[in-house]
């Protein structure tokens, strides 16, 4: 299992947690990568500006790739929904790619297609698989009631290669739960943390990422798992989004790698968890002995 690693803009300036528990726990089960250079935005923050640019940023980065003869391998929803759609339109539409490739030609690189765009969900669930994850713990969560944040673009759009069904997930829960976790269904669970909206109105940004932790708070839940490292951001800074909606937030909440990390026998701060802002402490000691008293 080697792929090009893709990482983007949000996790190589701000998530590196997402990268250290990452890189720690799918070396562990048997991944490999390949670091190449010279990637750029995936084209995401400016497809409403200039759609052209979009498709040719998203196909310079796996013209990249495709120079290694690897698929790529995504960490980011975001990235993930970006590179698969233009991948989808420039594989269906033979003027656009030439279009794009005209372009690309002046840096020596071209869009052939053979490189598959492939998500760490994926790779977790469907390609690992749970079986191997579960013989690599040396501890488990029991009684831990964990909700599967998936975040609008890791099952979105539908018709561009869904890796889960976009109206009833099911591949985070079960990754949870190898893990001996629960993950209870709540009705709030498709819902938006509010991070597509956040540089045009933060305020309803922060009210929709703090409506959705006090409702998962109310319900009892004991922790959050993400694999958006937007939607790590909205949920974790739970300072700001509790102020915006009136209410006290504290609920930990971390990268599903961080979890798989802790159940492997991974140290802490090796998976970055002293970067998280909310109490992973609680999630850290979950199942030790209560300290004798003094």
């Amino acid at each position: 299992m080697k792929y090009a690693l893709y990482l983007g803009c949000a996790i190589t300036t701000e998530a590196y947690s997402y990268e250290m528990s990452a890189r720690e726990t799918l070396t562990k089960l048997g991944v490999e990568f390949a670091d190449l250079e010279g990637y750029s935005c995936c084209g995401v923050t400016i497809r409403s500006i200039n759609p052209f640019a979009f498709l040719y940023l998203s196909a310079r980065n796996i013209a990249i790739a495709e120079t290694s003869g690897l698929d790529i391998m995504t960490f980011c929803t975001g990235c993930r929904m970006t590179l698969l759609e233009a991948k989808h339109v420039l594989d269906h539409n033979d003027k656009m790619r030439e279009r794009v490739n005209a372009v690309l030609a002046s840096e020596g690189l071209e869009y052939k297609g053979t490189s598959q765009v492939k998500h760490i969900l994926e790779l977790l669930h469907d390609v690992i698989g749970l079986e191997k994850i579960r013989a690599s713990l040396v501890r488990t969560f029991k009684g831990l009631k964990v909700v599967p944040h998936y975040g609008c673009h890791a099952i979105r759009p539908s018709g561009i290669g869904p890796q889960d069904d976009p109206e009833n997930p099911q591949k985070l829960d079960d990754l949870i739960m190898v893990l001996g976790a629960e993950a209870p269904y709540y009705p709030q669970k498709l819902d938006c943390c509010g991070a597509p909206l956040l540089l045009k109105n933060d305020n309803a940004a922060f009210t929709m990422s703090g409506q959705k932790v006090k409702a998962i708070q109310d319900y009892g839940f004991n922790a959050i798992v993400t694999i958006c490292p937007s939607c790590q951001k909205m949920l974790d800074t739970q300072d700001i989004c509790g102020r915006t909606i009136g209410a006290t937030l504290n609920i930990p909440t971390m990268y599903y790698t961080q979890l798989l990390g802790l159940a492997m026998g991974i140290e802490p701060d090796r998976l970055g968890l002293g970067m998280n802002i909310s109490p992973v402490r609680q999630i850290i000691d979950w199942g030790a002995p209560a300290a004798a008293p003094a």
